[in-house]
């Protein structure tokens, strides 16, 4: 099945950029803080790109599986998954048609659910694939004018609102749902805060 890459053009250069290293350690500093993560653990990278969120929660889970509808970004993760300290393995698929009975123990992702028209089935799906006692933790933007990007082409969402990204959490049966500013991004034009939501199944 061939997906329409957006990033193809981007994921050679991806890492090269040090606000997205900087945003996504600090993200992955906040989850480590929030869940208690083992090195028994399979979770899954929604989105995971080139692989720098899972680079940082890699040692403290057994293995990641990731998850993206850009070939390009995940050839870039396969090339150096040597790097890192836990087993991975690698899905190229559309999350919102991507359908399996395997469970995992959790769910991390950062600076995807924007690109995901229907959020409230996102959760669902996602309750669905975690196992009972398993966590999602997923980091995005706030509410923002729609500048964060220079190009809007599959963005559906510009940044979220926080009560109401709670209410779909719960509406999908989670709970303990708790959210924490991971960081902020600096932009010429202006300054773009990122939370990180987790939750419980």
């Amino acid at each position: 099945m061939e997906i329409n890459d957006l990033f193809a053009h981007k994921s050679k250069t991806w890492d090269m950029n040090s606000k997205r290293v900087k945003n996504a350690q600090a993200i992955s500093d906040l989850i480590v803080k929030n869940i208690k993560l083992n090195k028994s653990m399979h979770i899954m990278d929604l989105g995971a790109g080139t692989g720098l969120l899972s680079y940082f929660i890699a040692p403290f889970v057994e293995k990641i599986v990731a998850v993206d509808s850009s070939a390009s970004m995940l050839k870039e993760f396969e090339s150096k998954c040597d790097e890192f300290a836990c087993q991975t393995e690698v899905k190229y698929i559309d999350i919102v048609k991507y359908d399996t009975t395997e469970a995992y123990d959790g769910v991390i992702s950062s600076m995807t659910i924007h690109h995901i028209e229907d959020t409230p089935a996102l959760l669902k799906k996602l309750y669905r694939m975690v196992k009972e006692g398993g966590f999602i933790a997923l980091a995005d933007l706030d509410i923002e004018d729609g500048s964060f990007h220079s190009d809007n082409n599959g963005v559906f969402h510009y940044g979220f609102d926080r009560h109401k990204l709670t209410e779909y959490a719960l509406e999908a049966g989670f709970r303990d749902v708790t959210f924490s500013t991971a960081s902020t991004i600096k932009k010429p034009h202006g300054d773009f805060t990122v939370f990180l939501m987790t939750a419980i199944k």
